[in-house]
């Protein structure tokens, strides 16, 4: 008998046994009991269903019951979410997320390295140069995107580089609006080469500006993300260059408005929650953590004329599979010091006066 045809008897077997501990009745109740129940055989055929799409594969039977027990947790808070609503201007849904635990998805997704002590000396001063004045009139809505100033999203994998993908959207965004040439730049780079940083246990923004400033940065193809940090590649093109890096006023989302529509912001949010992890689509007024753990990039702002919200286009790193194909519409205009989830904490921004000579071409 092969190894694979055994492994499937034995976990058989254990379904089996675990179905004589557990009333299939009692698999899935809403919170407020009025929803259909799932049954124990639809569940698992849900996450088999999952786990072929994400093409996940679990080496030991036990662990493919630990990681069921999880996803049918996960699937039980979602669907109570979207159920209740209540407030919620967003939904949630399965992702490749489903089968962590909050901790497991912390400890891979989310940086622990945001420590102001360790890198304030890397800090820029905050410019007054998007502070708003009395009168001045700002754009009701900005989408870099559609003014192609964005690259596609991407995906960090199991690796806490937010921070490299967050400074490379915003260093790719300026360099299109300085030259108009949307140029898809190095993570990789940042992850193996800028040694202020943590490559993937995380990092700020602001000092790989310091790095790129002093040494340019090459482009995907010549440098290609792996998900790891590696040795260092000397042997690099200064593709893309800035002159410099600010902070917008901090705290202050109308100075945050203002530097969008100027261009894409690096910022740092507090996004440990498990809405955040499964969000989905809507407007994100959900559950935001405590500290701030993930960088991701402003691209833009509107409202929404049927509810009249007003939200941030953030751009993500964990795929296009995540949100509405990898970005969040974040709640704007909040009664909070520092703006939904933090974003108006550590907002940056690189600086480009020339066009960069591309001598690798």
């Amino acid at each position: 008998m092969d190894l694979r045809r055994l492994q499937m008897i034995i976990y058989l077997i254990l379904i089996i046994l675990y179905n004589s501990f557990e009333s299939e009745a009692d698999i899935y109740t809403s919170v407020d009991h009025n929803e259909s129940q799932r049954s124990m055989e639809e569940i698992r055929w849900l996450f088999e269903d999952w786990a072929v799409r994400y093409d996940k594969y679990y080496n030991e039977i036990i662990e493919k019951e630990h990681r069921f027990q999880v996803f049918k947790e996960n699937l039980r808070f979602i669907e109570e979410h979207n159920h209740i609503q209540n407030n919620h201007s967003y939904i949630v849904d399965l992702n490749h997320f489903a089968d962590l635990r909050s901790e497991e998805f912390r400890n891979i997704y989310l940086s622990a390295r945001f420590n102001v002590t360790m890198t304030s000396r890397f800090f820029p001063p905050s410019s007054d140069q998007y502070m708003v004045m009395n009168g001045e009139n700002l754009p009701e809505s900005v989408d870099w995107r559609a003014k192609g100033a964005v690259s596609s999203v991407k995906h960090q994998g199991h690796c806490g580089s937010c921070w490299a993908f967050s400074t490379i959207a915003t260093i790719e965004g300026i360099n299109q609006i300085a030259t108009g040439k949307l140029i898809d730049l190095s993570e990789q780079q940042l992850v193996d080469c800028n040694n202020k940083n943590w490559g993937c246990n995380g990092g700020w923004p602001e000092t790989a500006f310091a790095y790129i400033r002093k040494n340019g940065i090459d482009t995907e193809g010549r440098y290609p993300y792996k998900g790891t940090k590696a040795n260092c590649n000397r042997n690099t093109a200064k593709a893309v260059s800035i002159d410099g890096y600010y902070f917008t006023p901090r705290y202050n989302e109308g100075a945050l408005r203002k530097a969008v529509a100027s261009q894409p912001i690096s910022v740092i949010i507090r996004s440990d929650s498990r809405a955040f992890q499964f969000y989905k689509s809507g407007i994100y007024n959900g559950p935001c953590g405590m500290d701030l753990d993930h960088a991701v990039t402003v691209v833009g702002y509107d409202m929404d004329p049927s509810n009249g919200k007003a939200y941030w286009i953030v751009k993500n790193s964990w795929g296009q599979g995540w949100g509405e194909e990898g970005y969040v519409r974040i709640e704007r205009n909040v009664k909070s010091y520092d703006g939904k989830c933090g974003i108006t904490a550590y907002p940056a921004y690189p600086i480009k006066n020339r066009k960069s000579h591309f001598n690798f071409l």
